[in-house]
C-alpha cells in the first residue's frame, strides 16, 4: 500500500497538476480546443517550464545546502524556501502568458489562480503543514467544474474521475503519514475554491 501511495503521489504531484490541467482544458471539447497546435505548444512550454522544470531544477541546490533533508520535504519549515521560489517561477509563467496575445483570458485566470494557491499555501506553511498535493488536485477539480459552468460543457464524468482520484490521493497521503486528515481536507477545499473562482470569474 505504501508503494502504491508513493507512486500515486508522484503521478499527481502538485508540480505536474498545472500542465495536466492545461492538457485537459485543451481537450475537453470547448471552442478553446481549436487553438492552433503551434500556439498550444507555446502555452504548454511556458506552463511546464515555469510550474515544473524550473522549480525542480532547484531541488539539488536545496539538498546541497541542506535547506531540505530529502525530496519529500516532510518538515513544515523545509517547504518554505522551495514553495517561495516555486511561486516566483509561477509568476514568471503568468507574466509571459499575459504577453502572448492568443492565450484565452480564462487560461490566464487558471495560471493566476495556481499562482495564488502557491502563495496562500506559503503563508499557511509558516504556521501549519497543509497538503500541497491536495491543493493541486483540488484546483484541478475546481478548474473542470468552472469550465463546465462557464462554457456549458458536460464535464461531470471527468469531474467525478478527478474527485475519485483526489480521494485516493488523500488516502495515499494519510497512509504515508505525510499529513493529518484536516490538512488533506482543507488543502483540497482551498485549491478547489481558488482555482474555480479564478477561471469562473476571469
Amino acid at each position: 500500500m505504501r508503494s502504491f501511495s508513493r507512486v500515486l503521489s508522484s503521478l499527481l504531484h502538485p508540480l505536474l497538476i498545472p500542465t495536466l490541467g492545461l492538457f485537459l482544458i485543451f481537450n475537453v471539447g470547448g471552442h478553446f480546443s481549436f487553438l492552433p497546435v503551434d500556439h498550444q505548444r507555446i502555452v504548454y512550454l511556458v506552463v511546464f517550464l515555469s510550474t515544473c522544470i524550473l522549480p525542480l531544477s532547484l531541488i539539488p541546490l536545496f539538498l546541497m545546502f541542506k535547506v531540505i533533508k530529502s525530496v519529500y520535504m516532510k518538515g513544515r519549515r523545509e517547504r518554505l524556501l522551495p514553495v517561495f521560489f516555486s511561486g516566483l517561477f509561477y509568476f514568471l509563467g503568468y507574466f509571459f502568458l499575459r504577453r502572448i496575445p492568443i492565450v484565452p483570458t480564462f487560461i490566464e485566470g487558471f495560471m493566476l489562480a495556481t499562482l495564488m494557491t502557491v502563495y496562500i499555501a506559503l503563508i499557511i506553511t509558516f504556521f501549519w503543514k497543509i497538503s500541497m498535493h491536495m491543493i493541486g488536485i483540488g484546483g484541478l477539480a475546481g478548474a473542470m467544474l468552472a469550465l463546465s459552468f462557464r462554457f456549458g460543457l458536460d464535464l461531470w464524468l471527468l469531474f467525478s474521475v478527478i474527485v475519485l482520484a483526489a480521494g485516493l490521493l488523500g488516502v495515499a497521503r494519510l497512509k504515508l503519514k505525510a499529513h493529518s486528515p484536516s490538512q488533506v481536507y482543507i488543502g483540497f477545499v482551498l485549491g478547489f475554491l481558488i482555482v474555480f473562482s479564478g477561471i469562473f470569474l476571469s
